[in-house]
């Protein structure tokens, strides 16, 4: 087999168990950014546990074949950055935020279970809260009347102590008036 035909199997099958581990994909056109800029986008993504993707589009399209992207073939045109994670709002977060500060790359369509999404859909996935950001959300919505009803609890013994304190004091009171 020739080597380079196995270099691009290799690189078809990285990019299609991507495609089979994700929930959420989004296509940008890359043309006007710099290395430097590209590596800032690498550097994001892997903080957010996001892949990016530059391949040939010939190879792109053979790696969404039996996936829920297939519906993105026709997309694969000009020089396209595929993004894809597991957790759509990081996905769509990093690509979206990325583009607010590099105007030459510009988000070109994504899919989401299936179906095509648009440049604006992808727009409000990154205005969502991220997986995590709810999970503490919940968290602290779960803890608060467990902490109130430890908070109560423990100013019942407080109190008690206080009111004898006060019963003492008062009675302290009493026999020190009584000796005068």
């Amino acid at each position: 087999m020739n080597e380079n035909l196995a270099r691009k199997q290799q690189i078809v099958e990285k990019v299609h168990n991507h495609f089979l581990s994700s929930k959420l994909a989004v296509l940008a056109e890359y043309r006007g950014v710099d290395v430097a800029g590209m590596s800032d986008l690498r550097r994001r993504a892997r903080e957010s546990d996001v892949h990016i993707q530059v391949v040939k589009n010939t190879l792109a399209r053979r790696a969404v074949k039996f996936t829920e992207f297939e519906c993105l073939t026709e997309h694969f045109t000009g020089p396209v950055a595929i993004a894809v994670a597991n957790d759509p709002v990081a996905a769509a977060k990093t690509v979206a935020e990325f583009a607010k500060t590099h105007n030459e790359f510009k988000i070109q369509t994504g899919a989401f279970q299936g179906q095509l999404i648009s440049v604006e859909e992808v727009q409000q996935l990154a205005t969502m809260p991220s997986r995590d950001e709810l999970l503490a959300k919940l968290l602290a919505t779960i803890a608060a009347p467990i902490q109130q009803f430890v908070s109560t609890l423990n100013e019942i013994p407080s109190s008690f102590v206080r009111c004898l304190a006060a019963v003492r004091d008062s009675a302290e009171g009493k026999h020190d008036s009584q000796d005068h």
